[in-house]
């Protein structure tokens, strides 16, 4: 069955994303991402019934408001494994990769996405109008990956990109943990161009994918 995804954003300084995935026929939902001014995020989630709270990577303006969210919502918090340690009193339990989280009569695919950080996770659902959508967390954007720390964990998201993510549908809609959205098939041709290039050994950071 499909889901009504809601955007909320964009949120604080940084300008996140947050989410709102609700199960069109039960109203049960699962919020993604807690940063600074989620009051609003809390504010689209009502009339659903929150089963989870996911929060796609460890960094912390994803994480900014989770007290706040938590205690309004009531609800558990969930993330990788990965990324679980520095908010470890906070989560309730980890989702691991090809998790299938039921939704009322939907379902929530786990794609676990290393490199952004090493617990990345980004969820694929099948929204209300029966097309896949795809909250890639910080680990897609248009035009290029998230920003990585080190050469190996670009090569690290790069390789998640390609094998995980860019084998989905051309007509998945990417929505971001900041910005625009994108798709699959905009992803393909512009990561097409990086691949056809050689990169320096030690490039990391903000890199776009026809840059």
């Amino acid at each position: 069955m499909p889901v009504d995804v809601i955007k909320v954003g964009p949120l604080g300084p940084y300008d996140n994303n947050a989410y709102v995935i609700v199960d069109s026929a039960t109203k049960q939902s699962i919020v993604v991402d807690a940063p600074f001014g989620s009051e609003k995020t809390v504010e689209a989630a009502q009339g659903s019934d929150v089963q989870m709270i996911v929060v796609t990577h460890r960094h912390g303006d994803h994480w900014a408001n989770i007290d706040l969210v938590k205690e309004r919502l009531g609800a558990p918090v969930w993330c990788h494994e990965g990324d679980r340690a520095p908010y470890a009193a906070k989560v309730f339990d980890t989702l691991q990769d090809g998790a299938e989280v039921v939704l009322g009569e939907s379902a929530v695919r786990v794609i676990h996405t290393p490199g952004h950080t090493p617990g990345s996770i980004c969820l694929l659902v099948a929204d209300a109008a029966g097309g896949p959508v795809l909250i890639s967390g910080d680990t897609l954007f248009p035009g290029g990956p998230g920003r990585s720390d080190t050469p190996a964990a670009l090569r690290e998201m790069v390789g998640s990109i390609a094998s995980l993510l860019l084998v989905l549908p051309d007509e998945t809609r990417v929505y971001p943990g900041h910005g625009a959205n994108t798709t699959i098939a905009d992803a393909k041709r512009e990561h097409a161009v990086y691949a056809s290039k050689a990169h320096p050994a030690d490039q990391s950071g903000d890199v776009t994918w026809e840059g």
